[in-house]
Order: C-alpha cells, then sequence, then structure tokens
C-alpha cells in the first residue's frame, strides 16, 4: 500500500487506478468492530460521519468528526460498527450549506427511495471461473465469435405476487403485472444462463447497474459508481451471478456512464459546495438532455476515480467488459448542446481534448491490467479512430456500435417491398465503410422504446410478413460483418414495446410463431458460433465480399463471408427482401464445387438446418465465374456452403 501522501498525489494528477483501496469506508484492520472512513471534500470546512450508530449526528460518538489533511482528505475511524448499517457523510460546504450525502465510494447503498450508503466490506466469495478468465486472457476477441444479448435486469423476468393464484386467476396476475417482484441476482443467473445456452448467446450485456435514484432512467443516471444497485441484491449475489454464467460459457458485460451524473443533492452534485466533480462553465456542466451534469475530465481526481471504478467492476466483479455510453458526450463539448453560448475547446473547436484524453487513458488501463476484457463504445458521432490503438492516435476501443448500419437496415425494413428498390443501397451502404472501425452491430433496448416499437412491429406489412422479414433480418445480421448484439425479447418477437416496469411477454411463447422464432435464432446463433467464415475475419480483408450488390430490381443481395487465407471455408448468403418469389433464381458462386443448403429463413419446422446438394453450372453470373439455381422465396434468405469431395 502506498503511503497517504503518494495516494493523494497520484490521486489528484489521475494517475492512481485503485482509488477505491484508499477512500469510502472498510472494515478496520484491528478485529474491534470498526469501520475506517476516507473522503475527497477539499473546499469543505468540515465533514462528519453520520448514521443509524449516532441518531444520524443527533449524538456525539467518538471519531465522526472527520479530520481534514493538507490535500483535502477528510479520514476518521469509528469503533463498534457492524456492516449492514446505514451512514452518510455531513458535509457543511464552501457555501455554508449544510448536505447530506452518500459515501462516492461506498460499495453497497440503500434500497431506493432511501439514499444513504452502506457499511460492507469488499464481496467475499471463492470463485470458481479460473480457466474461463485463462482462455479470456490468452483470446484475440477480434477473431472470436460475439453474439450478445442485452438484458435489463429489472423487467426481462420477474418474480410471482404472493396470494396469486397464477394457474386459475391469470386475469388479476396480468393487470398488476407491474407489481411483480424483481429476481435477485442469484435467481436471475439461475433462469437466465441455461436460457441464454440453450439460445446459443456468446455474451450477456447488463444494462447499467451502478446504484442510481430513478427506476425510469433505467441506470443511465447513475448515483454512485461504486454502489452496485441494490434493486436486485448484494455484492455477493452478483459475484454469484457472474460465476454462474462463466460456468455457463457465457461472458458479462455491463453498461457503464462515465460522462454525466444525475444530479440528486444526495450524490456526487456540488459535493463539497463547489463544482468538485462536474464542470465549473454552465455550459459545459448542465446536460439539459438528460437532466444531468458532465463530469470534467480534466481534473486529474475525476479521472482517478472513473478509471478506478473501471478496473474495479473488471476485478472486483470478473465482468468481461464495459460498453461506454454516451462517448459522443465525452468526445464533444456541443454534443445535442442545448445552451445559447455553444462551449468550445481552446483552438475555437467543438472537440473535447480533457474527454479524448480520458477514454485513451481508460482504454490503456484497462487492457493493460486486464488481457481480453473488452470495450465497446456507444457513439453515434464520427469522430475518427475509435477502435484503432492509442499508440497509433485512436481512442484505443475493442469495438464502437454501428448506429449507421441500425438506421440504414430499420429503415429499408420498415418501407413497403415495392419501394425498397429505390433505396437498395441502405443495404450495401455499411460495407463502404465497413473497415474503418472494428464495428459491432447492435439493434438495442433504444430501438423498442418511445414508439419507435418493437423489432418484430417495424418490419412492414402483416403480421405474417413481419415474421417472414424479421426471419431475414436476423439472418441478414448474423452473416454481416461487425459483433452482434440484440435486445432482450427480439429473439421471439416481442408484441409491446419495452416497459422497464414489467417482465417481457412471455406468454407470446404460447403462440406458434413466437415459439418457431424463438428456435430459429437459436439454430441461426448456433450456426454462427459454429462457422468460422461468420466471425474470424469480421474485420480482415477478404472476409466478406459482394457477388451482387447492385440487383436492386429484385431487392436481392448476394455476398460471401469467409476466412481470409482459407479459399475453402467460406460461406454464400443470399437475401430476398422482396414479396415476390424468386424460383430458380441464377446465384453466383466463386467455386466449381458441390454446395450444400446450409441453412434457410424460410423452413418453418423447428431447425432450419438443411442438406440439399446443389451442383453449380461453369457460366458465370455477378462477377462470378459459375453459377447455382435457388429458390428464394418472398422475404427468404439462404446460406450455402462448399462441399469438396477431394
Amino acid at each position: 500500500m502506498r503511503t497517504e501522501s503518494e495516494f493523494a498525489e497520484d490521486f489528484l494528477s489521475g494517475r492512481c487506478r485503485d482509488a477505491y483501496e484508499y477512500l469510502g469506508s472498510r472494515p478496520a484492520a484491528e478485529a474491534d468492530g470498526g469501520f475506517v472512513f476516507a473522503v475527497w471534500a477539499p473546499n469543505a470546512s468540515s465533514v462528519r460521519v453520520v448514521g443509524e450508530f449516532n441518531d444520524w449526528g443527533g449524538r456525539n460518538v467518538s471519531g465522526d468528526a472527520m479530520e481534514k489533511d493538507a490535500n483535502g482528505f477528510y479520514r476518521t475511524a469509528i469503533s463498534d460498527l457492524r456492516e449492514g448499517m446505514l451512514y452518510k457523510y455531513r458535509v457543511t460546504g464552501a457555501d455554508g450549506n449544510v448536505v447530506y450525502k452518500n459515501d462516492p465510494f461506498c460499495y453497497r447503498s440503500e434500497l431506493r427511495p432511501g439514499t444513504a450508503s452502506v457499511l460492507t466490506a469488499l464481496p467475499r466469495y471463492e470463485w470458481h471461473d479460473d480457466a474461463w478468465m485463462k482462455r479470456r486472457a490468452s483470446a484475440d476477441v477480434r477473431t472470436q465469435p460475439v453474439n450478445i444479448y442485452e438484458l435489463h435486469a429489472g423487467s426481462w423476468r420477474r418474480g410471482r405476487i404472493p396470494g396469486i393464484d397464477y394457474e386459475n386467476n391469470w386475469q388479476e396476475a396480468e393487470r398488476r403485472r407491474a407489481e411483480e417482484p424483481f429476481l435477485n441476482y442469484r435467481e436471475l443467473a439461475d433462469e437466465l444462463a441455461p436460457y441464454l445456452t440453450e439460445l446459443n448467446y456468446t455474451h450477456v450485456e447488463l444494462m447499467p447497474l451502478c446504484e442510481h435514484p430513478l427506476d425510469g432512467s433505467w441506470g443511465y443516471q447513475t448515483g454512485n459508481y461504486y454502489s452496485l444497485t441494490s434493486r436486485y441484491g448484494t455484492p455477493e449475489d452478483m459475484v454469484y451471478f457472474v460465476d454462474r454464467m462463466h460456468a455457463a460459457g457465457i461472458g458479462v458485460l455491463v453498461d457503464w456512464v462515465p460522462g454525466h451524473f444525475c444530479k440528486d443533492e444526495s450524490w456526487l452534485t456540488r459535493f463539497d459546495g463547489t463544482f468538485l466533480y462536474e464542470y465549473e462553465a454552465e455550459n459545459k456542466r448542465e446536460n439539459p438532455l438528460w437532466g444531468t451534469a458532465n463530469f470534467d475530465l480534466g481534473k486529474g481526481a475525476v479521472r482517478s476515480f472513473l478509471i478506478s471504478n473501471a478496473l474495479y467492476w473488471l476485478k472486483q466483479y470478473h465482468i468481461d467488459g464495459l460498453r461506454v455510453d454516451a462517448v459522443a458526450n465525452i468526445l464533444y463539448y456541443d454534443y445535442n448542446c442545448m445552451h445559447r453560448v455553444r462551449p468550445l475547446n481552446s483552438y475555437g473547436g467543438a472537440e473535447n481534448p480533457e474527454g479524448i484524453a480520458f477514454l485513451r487513458a481508460l482504454n490503456e488501463a484497462v487492457h493493460a491490467a486486464f488481457p481480453g476484457a473488452i470495450t465497446a463504445a456507444e457513439d453515434s458521432s464520427t469522430f475518427p479512430g475509435i477502435t484503432a490503438p492509442v499508440s497509433e492516435g485512436g481512442l484505443g476501443f475493442d469495438f464502437k456500435w454501428d448506429m449507421g448500419w441500425m438506421n440504414d437496415t430499420l429503415k429499408y425494413l420498415s418501407e413497403p417491398p415495392e419501394r425498397r428498390r429505390y433505396i437498395h443501397n441502405k443495404l450495401t451502404f455499411s460495407m463502404m465503410y465497413a473497415h474503418t472501425e472494428r464495428f459491432l452491430l447492435s439493434v438495442s433496448h433504444d430501438e423498442t422504446v418511445h414508439g419507435k416499437r418493437t423489432l418484430l412491429d417495424k418490419m412492414y406489412g402483416p403480421l405474417p410478413d413481419k415474421f417472414l422479414q424479421l426471419r431475414t433480418f436476423l439472418l441478414y445480421m448474423l452473416t454481416h460483418p461487425g459483433k452482434k448484439l440484440l435486445f432482450m425479447g427480439s429473439e421471439f418477437g416481442q408484441i409491446m414495446e419495452w416497459r422497464y416496469y414489467e417482465a417481457l411477454e412471455w406468454k407470446m411463447l404460447l403462440y406458434p410463431p413466437h415459439g418457431l422464432l424463438k428456435d430459429y435464432t437459436a439454430a441461426l446463433n448456433r450456426l454462427y458460433r459454429s462457422e468460422p467464415s461468420l466471425y474470424a475475419g469480421d474485420y480482415r480483408e477478404g472476409g466478406f465480399y459482394w457477388i451482387d450488390a447492385d440487383d436492386a430490381e429484385h431487392s436481392v443481395y448476394s455476398y460471401v463471408r469467409a476466412v481470409p487465407g482459407n479459399d475453402r471455408d467460406f460461406l454464400v448468403v443470399a437475401l430476398n427482401f422482396s414479396a415476390e418469389d424468386r424460383r430458380s433464381f441464377r446465384l453466383g458462386v466463386p467455386r466449381f464445387c458441390d454446395y450444400r443448403t446450409l441453412f434457410t429463413s424460410f423452413d418453418r419446422g423447428e431447425d432450419p438446418l438443411q442438406d440439399t446438394v446443389l451442383r453449380p453450372l461453369p457460366t458465370g453470373s455477378s462477377g462470378m465465374r459459375f453459377h447455382v439455381r435457388v429458390d428464394l422465396p418472398a422475404y427468404g434468405a439462404i446460406i450455402l456452403k462448399p462441399f469438396f469431395s477431394y
């Protein structure tokens, strides 16, 4: 351990990577039932620890008045405390106001609507994932299958309301769905692990789990960054969740929000009576779009706070990566700016140099400390080099969400089929820029709320046509270069828009089209994991090439996915996004060999894997030297695999 002065130098300079081991509350080294407390509040005139043990400051307890050092850190030790007790800091700020603050470094917080911190130690747990962690550290995730199931822990599934007979009084249960209790992290793990195994996903991504005051923010207005939200259990419960996922072969990613934080008085805002964590200037600090405050990433202490937090989640909870939210809000001062005076940098531009430096330092720290851990940028900007190495001037992320692909594709599929020939390039444009970054194709929660409709409902036409098009869309997504992410419920065709306050519509699985779609998704995901041509060359030359990108008249697209350097390991994909059957369709192929019909979107059985053999004809088509004849039903897709007899 460093000395207090050494820690202070590292923390204030932005170099600290383990701030949570020095700040916050933790059991004292002596076995006297005491806790030590430390908080950074350089501009406060006084700080006291108040809680259940001293009547919230109503009576004096030895040690509850904290002593301030020359660097602005307040410290004290209080004996005769036990884990589970509630506490806060009573801060007399530089402005003379007294506020009661949640500990920024506490590991647990009171269940909302309470905002107190909870005395606790770091999770004590015997991990069983050594083999998983070793494999992760040695794998190159860029050449591995990554297929992510995005999940909101409070609304995937829920428990049952006591006193309701769900079998005989299902009407009341349906009416009161929003009252159903949350699943605990352990309960969630035990239900989710077999489900994701059945569906053949490689990862689960949890929407933000840091403590937050408002359910309706979905966690994106963070209150406490080190405190796991108490809605679903304790830190030990979450550790069990991750261990259970790893035992099932499923990686765990967590959504993380380092750009801005909630402005509720109990949390970080004006922590010591000054803008300690946020910008001083109002047009940089205030984020009117989300009603939050932006972190001042130019402050060394703020960088230490956030980067230590990222490493904390990776170390203490063994998570496999972070999806970094709203990266554009970090890269640019004026992202969605609503201020009369637009903030600018010293060169007169809108780029935020402190934010750029922070993201580089974040990615360097994560990848140095945790080889194999993933960082993914949710970025809607055109800022260059998001996934380029820091050593080459990039930001160092592993992946960037491809928002353009998502918007173009969903726009295309919402149009009547007779209009699609006029917007044919909506589905080809993504390959014009596909190799500028390492993209991750995402259809996330943002696409299923606020009147945007569910993924199934976005498809054009009557319900039977919607199912056909969704099946083909999913095949297109799984065969397009880039890693994948799909929001929960989309795998079985959720009808209602996502509601954070109730479980998914699992009852829809009673209806054959929804059950068949779930089975189809599982089979498609299994195919994705079993065929290296669908993932090994995502970001390498030769991993994708068009057969025919220009057949607008028929609304048909065809292309090859391949393992670079292996001319025998490839797949041929053809998609028909029209409402017309294409019988005996002439499809170009790159090799003169037999082809198996490996997979189709239009088989109505539970397993669309096929074994029909097609023999090529020695005449060219669409720039290919050979061709085969295939049937492409309306809204249908097909995957062919070469078969070599020599």
